[in-house]
């Protein structure tokens, strides 16, 4: 519906949002290094060996054998990642370029304000918090599911959820419909990206988009965000441009 692109919110506590940097710089790597090469090469066996080493497959965390027919394992085997470890390792992966940049430019235009308003280290923890969030409501509502779920967006559904919680009258600049631009207030524009997302989880109107994973993610960014920001940072706040 919209795509953010610039918001008017400078940085107040913080010179630079390093883990933000960081953050993206990780998923960046961890696509260009390990994954782009299946994913542009139309290698299947490659991105689903790689996802269901590292990707959230419920069947697999219950300690059920899940393997794709045809496809050998490319050595992931010998990394011997406990299942578990793959609500944390899932958050790193992606999909496709699309994928990624999409993420990623939600994590740019709202991570630093959210990381300027928590600090540093609890801007990681929160982050991470996220994204288990998002992980394990995936696992409970997918209990049978043999579909690896990848990428970075139940974390970032909390990051949004605390930069609408914490800014919602700044103003920022949006594509609507992906290419008209429009100078709107962030409670309209995220107040309606979650809109979506909650109707898309519970119609089920567009398949191959694990949006219950948002929907954790955004539960646990409103309320670790009020309880993890620094001293004396306002909720509902934010300058109206």
């Amino acid at each position: 519906m919209f795509v953010p692109i610039y918001d008017y919110n400078p940085l107040r506590r913080i010179r630079y949002p390093y883990v933000n940097y960081l953050l993206i710089a990780a998923n960046i790597l961890v696509f260009f290094v390990f994954q782009e090469k299946s994913i542009w090469t139309d290698d299947t066996c490659g991105q689903a060996v790689f996802a269901k080493s590292f990707g959230i497959i419920p069947e697999q965390i219950w300690g059920i054998p899940v393997s794709f027919e045809g496809c050998a394992d490319g050595g992931m085997s010998a990394l011997n990642i406990p299942p578990a470890l793959t609500l944390f390792t899932y958050m790193f992966l992606h999909g496709g370029i699309w994928h990624l940049a999409g993420n990623m430019l939600f994590l740019w235009v709202f991570g630093d304000n959210v990381e300027d308003a928590l600090g540093h280290a609890r801007y990681l923890a929160f982050y991470i918090l996220c994204g288990l969030a998002g992980g394990l409501l995936y696992f409970a509502t997918q209990l049978h599911s043999t579909a690896p779920l990848v990428g970075a967006s139940g974390a970032i559904s909390g990051v949004v959820a605390a930069y609408l919680i914490l800014n919602p009258r700044v103003h920022m600049w949006v594509l609507a419909f992906e290419i008209i631009p429009l100078e709107l207030p962030a409670y309209i524009v995220l107040g309606l990206w979650i809109v979506n997302n909650i109707a898309l989880a519970f119609t089920g109107l567009e398949t191959g988009v694990a949006y219950l994973a948002h929907i954790g993610g955004l539960i646990a960014g409103a309320a670790l965000v009020v309880v993890m920001r620094q001293p004396g940072v306002p909720l509902f706040g934010g300058p109206a441009r």
